[in-house]
């Protein structure tokens, strides 16, 4: 058989293997009990050789447990080697430090056999709503309040389930039926990805899977190589601000790029804080090697071969490579925040790619309420206690201005997860969502406009109290617009009545009263006042931006029904924008919400 044959027999294999790793990811949805995974997609799903290499995983699935998950599994394999596992085996851990960086990422490895041989690895990583301890958020000072710790460890074997492990699980988990449930639905689909993997080997029985792993590694490496000689040599540094949990943090990185690899160095971060806001340097890897890949070659896949050659490191103790035991549970706060950090490096050398700052951080919605809200001091009511529930959903605000093209409104990037549907979450627990809609004049003015954030109204039924996991960010700092344009607007936490919340951190919505969220817009790109006034027109007859933002912003004039007078506003452009530079949105979110 000719190599050209060969070639295109291991593509077509390529292609195959990824929809066995999709089906994999589909069973996932279709059997988790966890809403955040069968309806935000919240997990990952792969499969890998026996030398712990990532060969090709699901397009379903977040960069943090996609990009985790590539490291994750060596760690199993170096305590349990191949020739240890048996068919029927399974493993499971949830550390940070080898895991998705927080107790709630549970994974789950599946040796795959083939006529009686270990051929291959299938792993998933899910989240769970629940993992016992404070709960999710960013309070806990040390990761053992943080909830259930799951070493490294055999979850099944020979097909004989742990009850053991199960047993600890269920007494240490507020929602032990459906957490229980998840994790079987883990072997689930792993067990699927094997068989699926072994039907396509009995198509392509000449060519062992070790032979396609080395070729998709080897293919995906050298695309990635080619992307990155592109670019000029040299190191370029960029710093941004985030809001933290009691003070700033300071995040700082620098970007060298050399012939065979981009280097990722975050020296010149803060230092790790003090709450469970810290990375392991796992996650800090896994979004910065997104961030380098999302720029520089996008359509090549993600594997073994195309992340080897992104190193990154960060000072041990800074906030980006904590130490056990530091609190981590809400990592995700700094972690989706890297993209744009490591961006700002980029778009010094390929400004023509590089989108400006978003609002990045999923605001997640977690919520609790029953007995544990109405033991708490502050609540008065002679009502009969609520059923406990425990909810987590997710709220996105907008991405940066793109150079062609605008941001996106309430889109959750870099992490890729989807919002939950009003119904389900409604179905799921006693709450009301009121509101949940665009929230105007928040995306950057700028040549591009950035993408709009939302405004969310939640309210338990019958108005009883409830707790919120606040994790809230971009609401001291703002995304900033590049190349001229202007930041998106801050994000707000309050209730109804206009009382503010802390931006992090648990607490009581009072009995009577509602959560309201504002999430912040992304940052506009290139100057306003060359934004085309058709484009104007059109984002003022759709209620995205007012009159007041038009004339202040944008230098246009147009009347209440939004049609633009071309001749006035080319006279106000002429003279430069009308009004302050740089307008202070830190009070916006709360007055555009009637």
């Amino acid at each position: 058989m000719s190599k050209t044959f060969d070639d295109i027999r291991l593509q077509v294999m390529w292609a195959r293997l990824l929809a066995v790793v999709e089906e994999q990811a589909q069973t996932l949805i279709r059997t988790a009990f966890s809403t955040v995974v069968t309806e935000a997609g919240d997990l990952s799903a792969g499969v890998f050789d026996l030398q712990g290499r990532m060969v090709a995983q699901a397009a379903t699935g977040t960069p943090g447990h996609v990009n985790t998950m590539a490291d994750t599994v060596s760690f199993f394999l170096s305590q349990f080697p191949p020739d240890s596992m048996h068919d029927g085996d399974h493993f499971i851990t949830n550390d940070p430090w080898r895991g998705a960086g927080h107790l709630h990422d549970v994974t789950v490895v599946t040796p795959a056999f083939r006529h009686g041989k270990l051929v291959a690895l299938f792993a998933c990583i899910c989240h769970q709503i629940d993992i016992g301890g404070r709960g999710l958020g960013p309070d806990a000072e040390s990761v053992y309040e943080e909830g259930l710790f799951i070493p490294l460890m055999p979850l099944a074997q020979g097909g004989k389930l742990n009850e053991t492990l199960f047993q600890i699980i269920r007494a240490n988990v507020r929602q032990p039926y459906e957490v229980e449930g998840d994790i079987i639905s883990y072997i689930t689909a792993n067990g699927v990805g094997a068989k699926r993997l072994n039907a396509m080997m009995d198509e392509f029985g000449e060519i062992e899977f070790g032979v396609l792993a080395d070729f998709v590694i080897a293919r995906s490496r050298e695309a990635m190589l080619r992307e990155i000689r592109k670019l000029p040599q040299g190191s370029y540094q960029n710093t941004m601000k985030v809001d933290g949990y009691d003070e700033p943090v300071t995040l700082t990185a620098t970007v060298r790029i050399e012939t065979d690899r981009v280097c990722i160095d975050y020296a010149g971060s803060s230092p790790a804080s003090r709450y469970g806001i810290n990375l392991v340097l796992n996650y800090t890897r896994a979004y910065s090697a997104f961030a380098i890949r999302a720029a520089l070659a996008p359509d090549v896949p993600n594997n073994a071969g195309s992340l080897n050659v992104i190193e990154t490191t960060g000072p041990l103790g800074s906030i980006v490579n904590v130490e056990w035991p530091a609190p981590v549970s809400a990592r995700h706060i700094i972690g989706q925040m890297l993209p744009d950090v490591v961006f700002g490096c980029l778009a010094q050398i390929m400004p023509d790619k590089i989108p400006a700052e978003g609002a990045s951080c999923i605001w997640s919605l977690q919520l609790r309420g029953g007995p544990e809200a109405r033991q708490d001091r502050s609540v008065q009511s002679n009502r009969p206690v609520p059923a406990a529930f425990s909810l987590l959903s997710f709220n996105s605000g907008g991405s940066g201005a793109r150079p062609m093209k605008d941001g996106l409104s309430v889109t959750a990037f870099p992490s890729g997860v989807r919002g939950t549907s009003v119904e389900a979450l409604e179905n799921l627990a006693p709450i009301v969502l009121w509101r949940k809609e665009l929230l105007p004049d928040s995306g950057g003015a700028g040549r591009q406009r950035g993408g709009l954030g939302q405004v969310v109204d939640v309210g338990a039924i019958d108005g009883d109290p409830f707790f919120v996991f606040a994790m809230f960010d971009r609401v001291i700092f703002p995304a900033r617009g590049s190349f001229g344009g202007l930041p998106g607007m801050r994000g707000a936490a309050l209730l109804d009545n206009g009382e503010n919340l802390r931006i992090k951190g648990k607490q009581l919505v009072p009995e009577g009263r509602r959560l309201r969220l504002c999430l912040p817009g992304g940052g506009g790109m290139g100057n306003p006042l060359e934004r085309d006034l058709k484009e104007v027109e059109a984002d003022l007859r759709a209620g995205i931006v007012g009159r007041e933002a038009a004339l202040r912003d944008y230098g246009v004039i147009a009347d209440e029904k939004g049609v633009v007078d071309e001749a006035a506003s080319r006279l106000v452009r002429a003279k430069g924008r009308s009004g302050a530079a740089a307008p202070d949105r830190s009070t916006d979110p709360v007055a555009r919400v009637h």
